[in-house]
């Protein structure tokens, strides 16, 4: 489908809010938290979830990169919250660091198995790699599983199992190249040492599928890769219990009330996983029902606490959801950037003005509407709107 020309253009940032580089939000700062192997420890946690209350708004979002968003930091307590995070362990040397240190691990590792193993060394020479300079959007992706579960999450270079084999994997490509636990960290950044020297970054910016498309990956990546796992529900694995973030956010308050249960790691799912627990009590904001219709919206912040949002989004998402038929997804989107959701979904809502909303069906939410300026009271009287002619 065409763009819409109706539609404001967003601004586009190109790169992403860290700890050190925070991004300006509709509520303050966002100041992202990469967290190393995705975990956080109990203390960690809890002191991370007094930062968000004392410095900022009480609200905490997991990213698609599996990365914590504390939200609503003031300019005055950005200074607070570094000093915070440098007493926690969690802080880069600098801007740069954190930047390259893009590293996106699978929730399932064990201690000293080929992706917890892989995934340190890779951290380590990221660190070290001073002279690699990569667009701010670049990211790695380690999933050496017995199958991959990360294929379908935004990624620049991927270390993932075919059976038996590691491969290396640039973003885009069918095939990879055979690699081992002592040798793919220095391999990955090989390949990202190809995608600079190609053409990858004109400008700076750029990302390894949009290269891939232009040319084929290195001759040495010959292997075919394994199909991806299915996106995991809420429930119990081998590591503990895995629980939703409604629409991705959490408050301070409860995100310490998960932490009593033991240490948590991230996902890239906006779910967490909770080490060694079993049948967690109810906890506000977080959904343990795989069958909750919540699980089917994609939700941006929306207004006000996006600059860029025309609508708010979350009242909305919270009424419709009950609405959505099983086994689509539903994506309302503050603005045509479409954060929540960069892909298309089987229904989305695209606000156009402070309380109306474009639907598209089957496709991305800056691509042309089915109908035009729906209002959000308009929606919730008559949910069927929504797949009417779908």
């Amino acid at each position: 489908m065409n763009t819409q020309t109706s539609q404001p253009i967003p601004k586009v940032y190109g790169w992403c809010p860290g700890a050190l580089r925070p991004m300006m939000s509709g509520d303050g700062l966002v100041v992202r938290i990469r967290t190393p192997l995705g975990r956080l420890s109990q203390k960690q946690a809890k002191a991370i979830a007094a930062l968000s209350q004392h410095h900022g708004n009480g609200l905490i979002d997991l990213s698609a990169r599996a990365n914590l968003q504390l939200r609503g930091i003031s300019s005055q307590s950005h200074g607070a919250v570094i000093a915070g995070l440098q007493d926690l362990g969690l802080l880069d040397q600098d801007a740069a660091t954190e930047s390259r240190r893009n590293i996106l691990l699978t929730p399932f590792w064990q201690p000293g198995d080929a992706s917890h193993s892989i995934a340190r060394s890779l951290e380590r020479a990221l660190n070290a790699a001073e002279d690699l300079v990569l667009p701010g959007k670049f990211g790695f992706v380690v999933d050496a599983g017995a199958q991959p579960h990360l294929q379908n999450c935004a990624a620049d270079i991927r270390i993932e199992c075919c059976g038996d084999t590691i491969l290396l994997v640039a973003d885009g490509a069918q095939t990879g190249c055979p690699v081992t636990v002592e040798t793919a960290a220095e391999a990955a950044l090989d390949l990202a040492r190809w995608f600079l020297d190609h053409g990858g970054a004109a400008q700076g910016r750029g990302r390894m599928q949009a290269l891939t498309a232009r040319r084929a990956a290195p001759l040495s990546h010959s292997s075919p890769r394994s199909s991806s796992a299915p996106q995991p529900s809420p429930g119990m694995t081998a590591s503990g219990q895995l629980v939703a973030l409604e629409f991705g956010q959490i408050t301070a308050e409860a995100f310490a009330t998960l932490a009593d249960n033991g240490p948590l790691r991230l996902t890239p799912w906006r779910m967490i996983l909770v080490e060694d627990a079993q049948e967690l009590a109810t906890v506000p904001g977080v959904i343990l029902d795989a069958a909750d219709p919540r699980l089917q919206v994609r939700v941006c912040t929306g207004a006000p606490g996006c600059l860029q949002a025309r609508a708010a989004t979350r009242d909305l998402a919270r009424d419709l959801a009950p609405h959505v038929p099983k086994g689509q997804i539903l994506h309302i989107s503050g603005c045509a950037k479409g954060c929540a959701h960069p892909g298309p979904a089987s229904l989305t809502l695209t606000a156009t003005a402070t309380d109306t909303f474009d639907l598209i069906h089957h496709g991305k939410a800056s691509d042309q509407p089915s109908i035009e300026t729906l209002s959000a009271s308009a929606l919730r009287a008559a949910p069927d709107i929504l797949t009417e002619g779908s």
